[in-house]
């Protein structure tokens, strides 16, 4: 078997096929934007890093976002010491799977990030997993490089939740980023090196559509794949 997800974690997203595809062709909705959040503004680039199940899903939505000029798949939450792909999986390392995103705030906002990282990317509703992955290491959350970052998620997390968007209460996380590790090279743009195979087509493909279909003002065609600049 290729590099990647071992076959137990790829027979869940198998069975879990018929359930997306319904969901993939049903007809999503863009969350409000925040009502808290900075603006846009010429400047140097800005650092992002999210959490919300596995990162060959949130690096590819990300990837197609416009004013995102970099998104490497990570781990974050952890020590570098246990920054690797198998121990991470035994969910005993404090990591979650993380993207670590590059944007220019010239043209994407914070805020915008994050209406994109609730509304396609993942579920922020499911506690420590996210569709057929279980785990801390799935959990959905928001690493915060500063104050800024932390007023924003927390102000847009309540406002979500005041305005009942979502069936169940939000349980993704606000915490400070301490450390950024880069996956392993094989991660790296993984839905592009393997588009055929089932995971990918039945948990991340449909996200990317999703991001076409909700934001087609945010979306561009070509990825900005790890080391295209």
């Amino acid at each position: 078997m290729e590099s990647g997800k071992p076959l137990r974690r790829l027979l869940p997203g198998l069975l879990a096929a018929l359930p997306l595809l319904a969901a993939a062709g049903a007809s999503p909705l863009v969350l409000p934007a925040p009502a808290v959040d900075n603006p846009r503004a010429h400047g140097r680039m800005q650092t992002a890093v999210l959490a919300g199940g596995c990162f060959w899903g949130l690096q590819g939505v990300f990837e197609h976002v416009r004013g995102v000029h970099e998104v490497l798949a990570g781990y974050s939450g952890g020590s570098r010491s246990t920054a690797q792909y198998e121990e991470v999986g035994t969910g005993r390392t404090g990591h979650a799977e993380s993207v670590q995103i590059v944007f220019d705030p010239a043209e994407l906002t914070y805020g915008e990030l994050l209406q994109i990282y609730f509304s396609v990317a993942h579920d922020p509703t499911e506690l420590n997993r996210q569709g057929p992955d279980v785990g801390t290491q799935y959990r959905s959350v928001i690493f915060y490089a500063d104050d800024s970052q932390k007023r924003i998620a927390e102000s847009y997390i309540a406002q979500l939740d005041q305005n009942k968007v979502f069936r169940q209460p939000i349980v993704t996380r606000v915490d400070p980023l301490n450390g950024f590790y880069a996956a392993e090279s094989y991660h790296q743009d993984y839905y592009l090196k393997n588009p055929q195979q089932p995971y990918i087509v039945f948990n991340d493909l449909p996200k990317i559509r999703n991001l076409k279909q909700l934001f087609p003002d945010y979306y561009r065609e070509r990825p900005e794949t790890v080391g295209s600049r």
